[in-house]
């Protein structure tokens, strides 16, 4: 386990941006749909600065934990759990199932495994495992 100053920089500017969506946004496509494409992002990030894991072994993990997410909305546990009204529990776990949510997990994760397969040797860092 070692830092990694780029994708904890990334980590950071991921959130600052989630943040001002929540903050700023209420409704529409970039608060409902780029938002959930950024989430999967930045919850990669997170893991990959201090992980040195396979970058699609970490997209598939992520993906899981966003689709394990979004069946507890289909479950509809905020309300189970009696927090419907609870805004730091809809924020975090969501308020509603909806396939499109799905679909910009699965392409913010196949953007971030594009990017890890095709980025400058520079950028990677040395895999001292061997």
């Amino acid at each position: 386990m070692r830092l990694n100053k780029t994708y904890l920089t990334l980590t950071l500017l991921l959130f600052l941006i989630e943040a001002c969506i929540a903050i700023f946004l209420k409704t529409g496509f970039i608060r409902h749909t780029v938002g959930d494409f950024l989430v999967v992002i930045l919850i990669y990030c997170f893991f990959k600065s201090f992980l040195n894991i396979n970058s699609i072994k970490l997209a598939v993990a992520v993906f899981l934990f966003a689709l394990c997410i979004e069946l507890l909305q289909l479950l509809n546990i905020l309300k189970l759990l009696n927090m419907e009204h609870n805004k730091t529990a809809i924020l975090l776990l969501g308020s509603t199932f909806q396939v499109s949510d799905l679909v910009a997990y699965a392409l913010g994760l196949i953007l971030i495994v594009a990017i890890e397969n095709k980025r400058p040797v520079w950028f990677k860092k040395p895999d001292r495992s061997s």
